[in-house]
């Protein structure tokens, strides 16, 4: 239940509607009781088993007083306009009665759903905090179709398990208790033998709830693994295809889908058990209740015919909320288990925030500086030891081959992930003592995948300055060489590219994150291999765009194609995580070393 109540703490924006709700609720309560409690003095009198009040007896907050004032209303129909009439008037208070009852049914469901709504509105808005806040880090852990999946399957589950139980367990109760309170004031002893009974179903409900939710943790795990691979197929379906892997790929995700049934077969064996067992339990129930009520009239004891019919009428209005609890804490047990994955991401550690006392920094003067700098993402060090010095304007080159560490250097600048030994610092200021936001207001990124949004070209370029005019996004895609193209669009400025941008092709998307960067007017630019994706014609424009944006800006490239950084102030050579080499390209041509040897091979497969 812990989930179900971390649930609720998003609600306490709507405490008003919660209260509100429960007020509704306790009025038509009160209204469906009253119409069927009129329901024994009216038999009683009818039927001549209940002596007619002549006298009008003086009015008090008490049961007899009510009973007797009730009586002497419905004799004096009786007595000035006949049986007939006096039964149709009576007929008109029980629909009366029962028009108010669901007046007031109505009201306590209007405010239940801007309760719940806004509930679920709380907990996605939090969920998709958190997902931004986390960094790069966890999702090298995770799956993305899981994560996915949490935001959707399980919310989903959260809504229509839990906010239903909710209603079920706002209302019901209150239901319950008024009709326990009336049978207690009909009947205490035949109350009392119900109230022992009532436990022993509740202890066979629990008892298969608790195997209900270890099911539904592991069906939600399952839909999360299924998301995945449907992601992972359709991001890789040109591979997939190009290696006739359709077969295996089809294979691996019918093996997920068939293990989803069968643990979905045994969720809802669980959850369909538990209408016909609280059905049978009640049968046991009200088969004792009308055993032992009888045994009370015969005996001549407590109980006559007509007060025993009404304390049953009223004994079958438990019934249906006693089996809509019970279905409740089934939906509980099973929401549990999404509440549980929602909450795994909302408990996630931020291993990257600010620190306490964190400073701004507006501007970037001398050097950014990485002082014995080691990180490892688990096993290994991807970096051993880096000490670089880049000096304020200056381009800085870092070439290797795959895995030497280069990216790995690139996503230490801006913290996607913090050193595990030594630091990195901006004119003198350790970086992780900078605020996040200052620090990433200084650099502007440019990765080899070029990360558009399904929105206008306006809008992708505007990212990281919401606030500018299109005269400046004009001019940030005039140096980005993309002003061209973009004139041609259908909408120009305003056109829609598509999901990820995919409306155009590889070098003009690049030229689209180039503008971006220029708009944002950072002092450090990180490139991390922006052309290497690109045919010749693209490329060319996209390096011009580069030269463009990187005058009078600290730089640092990660390159692939050599001849790109040729002009770079300084080439980093990096191997296994180390810097070997260092300097110009004349000087690393002088050495005759790695750098050399990469050339030689770039110039040899060209």
């Amino acid at each position: 239940m812990k989930y179900f109540f971390r649930i609720l703490s998003f609600a306490r924006a709507y405490s008003i509607h919660a209260l509100l709700n429960i007020v509704f609720n306790v009025l038509a309560t009160i209204f469906s009781l009253f119409s069927v409690a009129l329901i024994i003095p009216i038999l009683g009198i009818l039927f001549g088993t209940q002596e007619r009040v002549y006298e009008k007896p003086e009015f008090a907050l008490n049961k007899d007083a009510v009973v007797d004032n009730f009586s002497y209303f419905i004799t004096q129909l009786i007595e000035n306009h006949g049986e007939r009439y006096a039964l149709l008037v009576i007929c008109g208070i029980l629909v009366g009665a029962y028009f108010f009852k669901n007046v007031f049914r109505y009201g306590a469901l209007f405010f239940l759903a801007k309760l719940r709504n806004g509930t679920i509105r709380n907990v996605r808005n939090a969920l998709h905090k958190k997902v931004l806040e986390l960094p790069l880090g966890y999702y090298g852990e995770k799956r993305k179709g899981d994560i996915m999946a949490r935001m959707s399957g399980d919310m989903t589950e959260i809504e229509w398990s839990l906010l239903t139980a909710l209603e079920a367990l706002i209302k019901q109760p209150i239901m319950i208790i008024a009709s326990i309170a009336l049978l207690f004031t009909i009947s205490p002893s035949l109350t009392l033998f119900i109230l022992v009974l009532l436990p022993v179903s509740a202890i066979v409900i629990s008892t298969i709830g608790r195997s209900l939710r270890k099911k539904s943790d592991k069906a939600q795990n399952l839909a999360g693994h299924l998301l995945s691979v449907i992601e992972e197929s359709l991001a890789g379906l040109r591979v997939i295809k190009s290696f006739n892997a359709e077969r295996s790929t089809q294979k691996r995700f019918e093996d997920v889908n068939n293990e989803l049934r069968k643990n979905m077969n045994g969720v809802l064996h669980r959850k369909d058990m538990a209408s016909p067992i609280s059905e049978f339990l009640g049968s046991i129930v009200i088969a004792s209740v009308i055993y032992y009520g009888s045994s009370l009239i015969l005996g001549g004891n407590e109980l006559k015919p007509e007060v025993f019919f009404g304390y049953l009428f009223i004994f079958f209005q438990i019934i249906s909320p006693a089996k809509t609890i019970s279905s409740a804490f089934y939906n509980i047990q099973k929401g549990n288990a999404s509440s549980k994955r929602i909450f795994d991401i909302l408990d996630s550690p931020v291993a990257i925030r600010d620190a306490e006392n964190a400073q701004e920094i507006e501007t970037f003067q001398k050097s950014i500086q990485f002082k014995g700098v080691s990180f490892s993402y688990g096993e290994g060090l991807a970096l051993d030891h880096i000490n670089l010095d880049i000096p304020q304007g200056k381009s800085v080159a870092l070439v290797g081959q795959s895995g030497s560490g280069k990216t790995t250097m690139a996503n230490l600048l801006p913290r996607f992930y913090d050193v595990t030994q030594g630091s990195i610092e901006i004119d003198g200021i350790d970086i992780r003592s900078v605020k996040l936001k200052s620090l990433r207001n200084t650099m502007g990124i440019v990765t080899q995948e070029s990360i558009l949004f399904n929105d206008t070209i306006a809008n992708n370029i505007k990212l990281g300055k919401p606030g500018a005019t299109p005269e400046e996004v004009r001019r940030a895609a005039e140096i980005a060489n993309a002003h061209e193209f973009i004139e041609l669009l259908p909408d120009g400025y305003d056109t829609n590219i598509g999901d990820g941008g995919n409306r155009l092709s590889g070098g003009q998307k690049q030229r689209i994150s180039i503008a971006r960067a220029v708009l944002k007017n950072p002092p450090i630019l990180i490139l991390d291999e922006a052309t290497s994706a690109l045919d010749t014609e693209s490329e060319r424009l996209v390096q011009e765009a580069l030269e463009n944006v990187m005058r009078n800006r600290t730089s640092v490239v990660i390159a692939h194609r050599l001849s790109t950084i040729q002009n770079a102030d300084i080439i980093v050579v990096m191997q296994n995580g180390t810097i070997k080499e260092k300097g110009t390209h004349e000087e690393l041509l002088e050495k005759s070393g790695i750098y050399a040897h990469l050339i030689e091979l770039q110039s040899f497969n060209g």
